[in-house]
């Protein structure tokens, strides 16, 4: 099962108690204060881990808390400070606190972190409160609470390449033919319910990384069909891979790429401007190249890739194409 938001509780550890004790030793009389202050408490901290590519591991566990400080003890010694909690998501995740609907970190880069909750002060034994006027302060501080937070994680899928197009329009094949990645594949719609990544290998140790999303459909920006719960992965990317299927059972392949291009502009302007790549699959059927040729005028496009996903036709120059450009963006800072 993929998933892509959770929410979660993060309780930071409560600062341990101050420590009222005097000193008590043979052979001394009226011995001072001598309690130690109590220890600080744990921090909850995520952490960006590459093991991960979904947030279901957090889909069953709500409540993450770090351990309390300990109390301080007589003779001086100082409470021992609480154990932090460290959450583990994947890179690309969104952090938002729900109370103030504040964006706290985007954790892009493995290994990066935050710390969401910070954990409560340790109080003061009384050895903090003596002076000329008292000798033998019965006072000390309790410890502070550690930081309470409702957080909702949004993951977004980083990706050199984000496949997009309608359903059964040949993706999830280019992406299994391309890469390692082994998604379901079927003549039927809807065949892939969850974005996929795989890893393109290219000679001289090139190599990008290339999002499969699941097919859109029109009404996808308003709520409708699969696309929706998808369509925050495809701004990660930087670039689109727009795979159109030429010889459609059903319906125009020049409509069907307006259509995928009103839904990504009906969504975010950013997202609809972002450079594109089209693709015209299934060009090992009969008519391919007539209908290819027609698909061409009616999109006013002269750079369109006919490949064939299933046969591997075109596959070669498309990766090279896909390359170059990414490279090409990169010199730009995109």
């Amino acid at each position: 099962m993929f998933v892509d938001e959770v929410e979660i509780e993060v309780t930071a550890g409560d600062g341990g108690n101050g420590c009222v004790s005097f000193r008590r030793e043979k052979f001394i009389d009226r011995g001072g204060p001598d309690g130690g202050d109590g220890g600080d408490g744990g921090s909850v901290s995520l952490c960006a881990d590459d093991s991960f590519n979904t947030l279901q591991h957090l889909a069953g566990k709500y409540h993450w808390k770090a351990k309390r400080g300990g109390h301080g003890k007589g003779k001086n010694r100082q409470g021992r400070r609480g154990d932090d909690q460290m959450v583990c998501v994947p890179p690309g995740t969104l952090i938002y606190d729900t109370d103030h609907a504040l964006l706290l970190r985007d954790l892009t880069v493995p290994d990066e972190r935050i710390c969401v909750a910070q954990g409560g002060k340790g109080g003061r034994g009384n050895t903090h409160f003596k002076s000329p006027t008292n000798q033998a302060p019965r006072q000390s501080e309790p410890g502070q609470p550690g930081q309470h937070r409702r957080l909702r994680l949004e993951l977004k899928l980083i990706a050199d390449a984000g496949l997009i197009g309608k359903p059964n329009a040949g993706k999830s094949t280019l992406l299994a033919h391309l890469s390692a990645a082994r998604p379901k594949i079927a003549d039927y719609p809807f065949t892939t319910l969850a974005p996929l990544l795989g890893i393109v290998e290219l000679p001289n140790f090139k190599r990008f990384v290339m999002a499969d999303i699941p097919g859109l459909i029109e009404g996808a920006h308003a709520g409708a069909g699969l696309g929706v719960a998808f369509l925050r992965h495809i701004e990660r990317t930087r670039l689109l891979v727009h795979i159109v299927d030429i010889c459609p059972l059903q319906g125009d392949p020049a409509e069907d790429y307006r259509l995928i291009r009103r839904e990504l502009a009906e969504y975010s302007s950013d997202l609809a401007a972002k450079p594109e790549i089209i693709v015209a699959n299934k060009m090992d059927l009969t008519d391919s190249q007539e209908r290819l040729e027609a698909f061409r005028r009616q999109v006013g496009s002269a750079e369109i890739f006919p490949i064939s996903a299933v046969t591997g036709k075109g596959l070669e120059a498309l990766t090279r194409h896909i390359w170059t450009k990414l490279n090409d963006l990169a010199q730009a800072g995109v």
